[in-house]
Parts: C-alpha cells; sequence; structure tokens
C-alpha cells in the first residue's frame, strides 16, 4: 500500500472521529436543553404554589368574633358554619343583639373582630369612634311588617289597625334600629301609637307575639319569615319609608385582622348573598 493511501485512509478515520464527537455533544447539549427547561418550569411552578406546592392559597385561620343585629342570627349562623368549612382551622364566635347596644360594647373596648349592624346611623356611632377598620359596605337591606299570631286574630290589615281600641302592640326601643324604622313608618302614616312594651331588640319584640303578650309588634320581614311556623306577617305600605341598610365592617382593633377581612368578604360573597335574600333580605 502507497504511503499516499495510507494517508488518506488516516484522514477520513480522523474526519469520522470529529464527526461522531460533533453529534455526541449536540445531543448532549439538546438532552441539557431539555433537563434546563424542566428545571425552570419546576422552578415557576414552585413560585407559584403554595408552601405545600398546591397552588393554594392562604385562608383565615384562627377564631373570629362577630357582633352581629338579632335580625341577622339565623342568616349569620348558617353563613359562620359555611365559612368554617370552607376555612378549616377557624371557629366563628356570634354576639348578636340590639345594634346599638352592640356599638356601645365596641365603643367600650369589647373585643371584636366584625360588626353588622341594621342601620347606618348605629354603625356610624363606631366609625365616629374610630371603631371600623376601613369604609363600612351596605350588604343587605330590611323591610317592616307587622307581626301577629298564626290566623291574625285581630284581623289587623295595615298600621292604622294597631290603633284600635284593646289592641296590644309592642315596638323596638326607639334607640334600636328596628324601633327608629317603626317610628319612621307611623310617621309616615300619620299615626300615633303608645305599645305596651319597647323592646332592646327586634327578638324580644317577635316573641312577645309568640308568648300571646301582645296582639301585633312590628319587625322585620325576615324575622317573620324565619318564625313562620308561630307568626304571620302583614305587610303595609309605609314600609316603604322605613327601609334600613345593614353595613358590616371589620374592626379596627379586631384581635384576628385577617380573619376579620376574610368574614366581611365572605358575606359579601354571591353565596353569602344567595343565603340572605332567601332569607328575605333585600340586595343593596
Amino acid at each position: 500500500m502507497s504511503t499516499r493511501t495510507t494517508a488518506s485512509r488516516r484522514l477520513a478515520v480522523a474526519t469520522a472521529a470529529v464527526l461522531v464527537l460533533g453529534l455526541g455533544a449536540t445531543a448532549c447539549g439538546s438532552d441539557g436543553g431539555k433537563s434546563s427547561g424542566s428545571a425552570s418550569s419546576a422552578a415557576t411552578t414552585g413560585a407559584t404554589s403554595g408552601a405545600d406546592g398546591s397552588g393554594a392559597v392562604p385562608k383565615a385561620k384562627g377564631g373570629i368574633t362577630v357582633f352581629a343585629a338579632a335580625s341577622l342570627k339565623e342568616t349569620f349562623t348558617e353563613l359562620g358554619k359555611k365559612f368554617e368549612a370552607a376555612n378549616p382551622g377557624t371557629k366563628v364566635t356570634f354576639n348578636f343583639g340590639g345594634s346599638s347596644a352592640l356599638a356601645t360594647s365596641i365603643n367600650s373596648g369589647a373585643p371584636a373582630d366584625v360588626f353588622a349592624a341594621a342601620s347606618p346611623a348605629t354603625m356610624k356611632t363606631v366609625t365616629d369612634a374610630g371603631g371600623a377598620s376601613g369604609q363600612p359596605t351596605t350588604f343587605v337591606r330590611n323591610t317592616l311588617t307587622i307581626a301577629v299570631p298564626k290566623g291574625n286574630p285581630k284581623h289587623i290589615a295595615g298600621l292604622k289597625d294597631l290603633t284600635g281600641s284593646g289592641v296590644k302592640v309592642a315596638l323596638c326601643a326607639k334607640e334600636v334600629p328596628c324601633g327608629a324604622a317603626a317610628l319612621t313608618a307611623l310617621k309616615a302614616a300619620d299615626l300615633n301609637l303608645t305599645p305596651v312594651t319597647l323592646e332592646q331588640d327586634v327578638k324580644g319584640a317577635l316573641t312577645k307575639v309568640e308568648l300571646g303578650e301582645v296582639d301585633a309588634s312590628l319587625v322585620y320581614r325576615t324575622d317573620v319569615q324565619s318564625d313562620a311556623a308561630k307568626i304571620d306577617g302583614v305587610d303595609f305600605p309605609e314600609a316603604a319609608k322605613a327601609v334600613n341598610d345593614y353595613p358590616i365592617a371589620a374592626l379596627a382593633k379586631a384581635p384576628n385582622k385577617d380573619g376579620a377581612a376574610a368574614f366581611v368578604a365572605y358575606v359579601r360573597s354571591p353565596e353569602a348573598k344567595q343565603v340572605l335574600t332567601a332569607a328575605g333580605f333585600q340586595a343593596p
């Protein structure tokens, strides 16, 4: 074999080796690019996920104390259970009562996270004292009706019938939103009414009818609806002059600020609004 032939063969072998090495390097580079891309994707996923990698947003935790108007008892009790189910680790505790008494307690330093009042005027006593965190929001409205025993034995058809001889009527005290609304409705009807009792919240006025201690009381439509097995309701046109807005606010000194904000947001959610409107409340 000639020297020229041998040299040619060696050059061909060397060239082939270079080509093989080049292809191997390209292949490794390609695989490396894929691995790098996967790592980058995993890093991005990790950055947007929760601590457990589930992508869940942290929810409310701990105890949440809610001061709420007595007329919200049934609906808020239901909403509290739904909120706890959606936020494991939370416990919602309610204090239901007359809005004015609750506002006084809050302004006196009672520990609470959320306040839901039955009138803007009552909420204003808290906001004026610097007790609210942010601006209160109206989440529902409520209308008065006349509560009477089942069957309406006194045949009450409107406000004027409440002034009849021998008709005993219970009203809320004027300081309570339901009492203020009742006075507004009576003024619209140009009527004077002397009740046999003044109650500190709407549930107290309703109970007087349940027990047969009075023939009628002015309460919210929602209260009659929730007690329909024992009470009938009589609507009257002047009620349109005395519709109450219900504001809600997280409190400035809330022990659980995150929980307070979460509960207020839930009350304003579509799910909560369905519960409230089904109970007879009106959308604001």
